[in-house]
Order: C-alpha cells, then structure tokens, then sequence
C-alpha cells in the first residue's frame, strides 16, 4: 500500500513501467468499478502507442517502485481545423485528495500544448478527457482545470442467450488478406463522427490488431458487387475475464459507410456477430456508443437487444 505522507517522486512513464501501470489501474478499478482490468500486456501496448511520446507527453508520480497515479497524451495522426488531443490519466485510491490529480492534469494539459506545437500548429488545440461519469472527485477536478462537458457516451451490454439464427451470406470473417478492407472501412465509416480522423496502419495496429484483437468474432459486411458496406471488430481482455469470470465479446468498431446506412447492415453485423459470440463461448457482448452518433446507433443498438450500462463523459479544454 503506498504511504499516504511521503512525497512521490516524479518522470515520464517508459515501456519498462508495464507492470507498474497495470498494478495502478487495477487498484483503480478496486475504488472505480468501472470494469477494466489489466495485465503488463495491455498496459505496454498503450505505452507503445505510436501517437504517444512517452518522453514529452507523459508523467508519472511514485512512491519508491509503486506509481501512484500517471497523465499520458496521445496525439492525433492528422487534423484539419481542430486537433483533439486525448488526456489519460488517473491516481491510486491511497493517494487521493492529496493534489496529485491536480499536479498530472496540469502537466498533461502542458504536455499537449508541446506536443500540439510540434505536429500541428496550424490547428486550434483542445484538450479531450474521457472517464466514466461516476468517478468521485472527477467532475469537480475537471472544472477546476477549465474543463467542460460535450459529449456523452454509453456502454451497452447483451447477454448472449436466446439468439435466432442468422443467414447472411454477404457477411465474412476478417482474414490476413481482407484486413487492409477492414481498415479502409473504417475509415470511411467514421468520417462524418465527431472527434474521428483516419487510422492509419500503425495506429491500426497497436489499437485493433493487437493482443486483445479477437479475428474469429469480427466481420466484413460487402454488398453485392463485393465492395465494403460496413464491418464490425471484436476485442475481449483477457484480465478481464479472469478478474470477473465473463467472456466479454467487445464489440470495439461497429460502422457502415455512409451511402449504405440504413439498409440493415449494422443490424445484420450484429446479429451475425452476436451468434458467433455465443458459439464461441462468451458470456456477452459490450459495445461503447456516441449518444450523438449521425448514424443513429444508438437506436441500432437498442433494437439489437443491447441495454444501457455505465454513462462516460468527455470533458473538453480549449487550450
């Protein structure tokens, strides 16, 4: 347990504090219940992230070899005339109301001003932060550093029992030769969402192709003449499943592109998806949804059998 009068020492996080950040976020999770979980795997991907500069954009606070809370910016690839970038960051619950939060949010929010200036100065900077909105202390800490709330998100959950079969020949499993057709389509799927820009190949890789990417659960919806419509892809956490005892079949990229929405893909993707879910021995399904979508999803969604869950808030800066 940390000690709750030491002073911590500061650094940015490097790949070898995988364990350590694991062990934060877990203990996090103890305090927060906001049903992630880690092992070092997943935390190095983060670190690994290609739009994170682990050197100018993170920094860590410890106490002797356990880190009590962290801040790590990641950067957008591209940005036109804004550049959304993303804050994430927490503390342990030992060490809570001490200012340590205070200290990280104000680094981050310096950190993505460098980081801005670097890549894309050319753009107007904002600041995002996406946490569940039920974090004791979060709101206030987030409106005493001049952020505000704008935009809302929820986490949706299906149970997979009592499934009707599903007959949709158009739809396929991913393949090493069809991934670059999963990327392309989400790409275009997102173009007209908030806050999205293109992921290019190496982001691709380190957010969806990774160690909790799950290939037999995500599918490719094409249209007759064999052209993309839509697709949907499937990441589950190992931690996850261990620290609860579910299966959970997360439904991470549901999309269609924008000149075959409603025409049923979506709803067929997830009945599809769904069904193999289930056969493959998971528990449920969870998906995270825009409450603002311009592709209705959330209606989508609902109309699948998925139910409301946890509510997340992004908190915004103009810095």
């Amino acid at each position: 347990m940390p000690g709750r009068s030491s002073a911590p020492t500061w650094r940015p996080l490097t790949r070898e504090d995988a364990q350590a950040s694991a062990d934060l976020l877990n203990a996090m999770e103890t305090a927060d219940r906001i049903g992630e979980h880690y092992t070092a795997d997943d935390t190095r991907t983060e670190l690994d992230d290609p739009y994170a500069d682990l050197e100018r954009g993170s920094l860590a606070a410890f106490d002797g070899d356990t880190m009590i809370g962290y801040v790590k910016i990641r950067f957008k690839p591209t940005a036109d005339e804004i550049h959304r970038v993303f804050l994430d960051g927490g503390v342990h619950p030992a060490c809570r109301r001490r200012g340590i939060g205070t200290t990280l949010v104000e680094a981050g929010v310096a950190a993505a001003k460098v980081l801005h200036e670097l890549h894309h100065p050319g753009a107007k900077l904002v600041v995002d932060v996406h946490r569940p909105g039920h974090i004791a202390g979060l709101a206030e800490l987030m409106r005493s550093r001049g952020f505000t709330p704008v935009r809302y998100f929820r986490r949706m959950e299906h149970r997979l029992d009592d499934l009707a079969p599903v007959d949709e020949p158009r739809i396929e499993p991913w393949s090493a030769a069809t991934g670059e057709d999963f990327r392309r389509t989400r790409n275009a799927a997102f173009a007209d969402h908030w806050g999205a820009v293109p992921m290019p190949a190496d982001m691709w890789r380190n957010k969806i192709t990774n160690q909790t990417f799950r290939p037999d659960a995500s599918f490719l919806f094409r249209d007759p003449d064999g052209a993309p419509a839509g697709l949907l892809v499937t990441l589950s956490w190992d931690a996850d499943t261990e620290a609860t005892g579910l299966r959970d079949a997360h439904f991470m990229v549901v999309g269609t592109r924008p000149e075959y929405r409603r025409r049923g893909v979506a709803t067929a993707l997830l009945a599809h998806a769904l069904l193999a879910a289930a056969e493959q021995g998971y528990d449920q399904a969870s998906l995270v949804v825009d409450s603002a979508s311009p592709s209705g999803a959330s209606g989508v969604f609902a109309k699948a059998g998925f139910e409301p869950k946890t509510r997340y808030v992004r908190w915004a800066l103009e810095a």
